[in-house]
């Protein structure tokens, strides 16, 4: 599982913690990284062309370190397509995941979000993925996102904005199904199914589940969609110190 960004052992360990005990397998092992450089927040195209650079780095010699499968774990689904013409692992994005998954539990989808750059993201990622028929909105609360805390200690505003903008979306962009529009948000999940009357998804599960998949139904993605590169450079990043020892 690769973080876009780069982030201290204590940040990824509560990025770990979105997948419990009780979704995990004993015969797969689960490992989460960060990225040792590149992007900070993804609210730009110059951020996000960082960080789909810096999770090929990381992930580029997965499956020589013995890996089965890569996720790229955030809804920009950073440097999924290098690493599928890269790797003949499967690699999953979350974003591609979650709206997968939603697709199959509803008619029409909506994204809420923490902030503006985040919900032109989704945006771009509706229209690659051709979903647009089945995309009823992106909302977003304003919210500065926090890749370290992620939501801890603003529960009590982020819910209520979270529901707020998930209930305009059902009941006026017409959404059955509402995605979070990221996987810093896991911690609003089980207030949000509570509370609304359609399915959540949680994007970070819904990428783990859709590795475990593939892995159990032994596919991959099509070499012919991502053909593997003529010339290999995995070292090209190497010199670049990692931000943070984890």
């Amino acid at each position: 599982m690769i973080l876009p960004v780069p982030l201290p052992a204590e940040a990824i360990a509560n990025f770990a913690a979105q997948i419990p005990a009780s979704l995990r397998r004993p015969d797969i092992q689960i490992d989460f990284a960060g990225c040792r450089s590149g992007a900070a927040w993804l609210d730009s195209d110059y951020e996000t062309t960082l960080a789909d650079a810096f999770v090929l780095d990381a992930g580029c010699r997965a499956e020589e370190e013995g890996y089965s499968a890569i996720c790229s774990f955030s809804m920009s689904d950073s440097g999924v397509a290098a690493l599928r013409s890269r790797l003949s692992i499967p690699v999953i994005g979350s974003a591609q995941s979650a709206f997968a998954l939603a697709t199959q539990i509803g008619h029409r989808f909506s994204v809420v979000t923490m902030w503006a750059p985040w919900a032109q993201m989704v945006r771009e990622k509706i229209a690659r993925y051709g979903l647009s028929s089945r995309f009823a909105s992106v909302r977003h609360i304003d919210v500065e996102p926090n890749t370290k805390e992620l939501l801890a200690g603003k529960e009590e505003i982020v819910f209520a904005r979270l529901e707020q903008q998930a209930r305009a979306a059902i009941e006026e962009d017409g959404a059955d199904v509402i995605v979070l529009g990221s996987t810093t948000m896991y911690q609003s999940h089980s207030h949000l199914v509570s509370v609304l009357p359609c399915p959540v998804v949680n994007p970070g599960v819904a990428a783990y589940k859709a590795c475990e998949t593939m892995l159990d139904i032994g596919i991959s993605h099509s070499k012919l969609a991502w053909p593997s590169p003529g010339v290999v450079n995995d070292g090209l990043f190497a010199p670049i110190p990692p931000l943070f020892d984890t």
